[in-house]
Formats: structure tokens, sequence, C-alpha cells
């Protein structure tokens, strides 16, 4: 994976992250910046985690799927994307009240929601040439990025530029699972 597409693939991780942010930005009373750095700090280093604990469980599972690797990447990128399209697409109708703070507990609990699909993209790397470790860090990073920001303009900007965030990287997941089998079937005429 070049760095292009270890760069695509950050901000797709980081989509659903943010639109979460956006909405724990909106549920905050003038969210302050420690707050958002507070918050981009949890998600990005969840976000981080997920991705290795994926990767460690393909590396496992490699010797015995390598004839379809490049298939298990695309298909798994596939569905987390089209996923994130459909949840972008959807209607969130609830109404809470507003909370002065959000606990660690809350926020770590959401992390690690979000970062369930980066699991899942880790289990996928597995099966192609990458730096997990760089990659990871990568997610990470542009997750605690987008975290941040999110938080900050959640106020401002409400939840529908979080889903359109999200649809973009489900988007941003399929073209890169279309990539790496693209990279592979060309490889081999």
């Amino acid at each position: 994976m070049n760095i292009t597409s270890t760069a695509l693939l950050a901000l797709a991780m980081s989509t659903d992250a943010f639109a979460a942010a956006i909405g724990k930005g909106a549920a905050l009373q003038k969210p302050k910046l420690s707050e958002a750095l507070r918050m981009g700090l949890i998600f990005g280093i969840i976000e981080a985690i997920t991705p290795l604990i994926g990767w460690a469980i393909g590396r496992a599972a490699t010797q015995y799927v390598v004839a379809w690797d490049h298939w298990i990447a695309f298909t798994l990128l596939l569905i987390l994307g089209l996923r994130m399209i459909y949840e972008g697409l959807q209607v969130d109708e609830s109404v809470e009240e507003k909370p002065t703070h959000h606990s660690f507990m809350v926020l770590a609990i959401t992390a690690f929601a979000t970062s369930i699909d980066a699991m899942a993209v880790g289990v996928g790397l597995a099966f192609i040439n990458v730096n997990i470790m760089a990659t990871a860090a990568a997610i990470g990073f542009a997750t605690f990025t987008m975290v941040t920001i999110g938080v900050m303009l959640g106020r401002v900007l409400g939840m529908m530029v979080g889903k359109r965030a999200e649809i973009l990287g489900g988007v941003i997941l399929i073209g890169i699972g279309s990539y790496i089998l693209y990279e592979h079937l060309h490889g081999l005429a």
C-alpha cells in the first residue's frame, strides 16, 4: 500500500469517529478545546489499537487463505464501505438532553464502537503487504485530528455534516478495496 492509499484509509477510518464527534460536540454546551483534545486522544488511541488487533488475527489466518487474500481485503472493505454509506443515509430521530460533559467511559465505549470497522480493516490488511504500525499510527492520528475538529464544529454544524462525512468514508473504503483488487488482478495479467 502506498502513502496515498494509507492516507485515504486513515481518513476513511476516521470519518465515523468524526460523525460521532460532531454529535458529541453538538450535545455539549460550548465545548472547550481541552474537551475536544481529550475526546480526540481517547478516540485516536482506541482507533489506532483496533487495526493492530485485527491485523494480528488476520496474520494468524494468512497461511490458510493466501490464494484469496486480495478478495478478502476487497470484500471486507466493500462491506464496511457499504455499511458506512447506509448508516450515513439513516435519519437519527433520537432526542437527548444535553449533558454538561462526557464521561471517560461513555467516550471509550463510543470510540470502541466506531473503531470496530478499523479492526475489520486490520484483518484485511494482514493479507496484503502493508506496514501495519505506520498504518495504525496514521489511522490514530487522523482520528485524533478529525474528532478534535468534529467536537469543535459539532455545535455549529450539527449532525448532517457528520452523516455526509460517513458516506464519504464509505466511498473511500470501497475505492481502496477496488484498488487492491485491481492491483492484484493487474499484476497477474
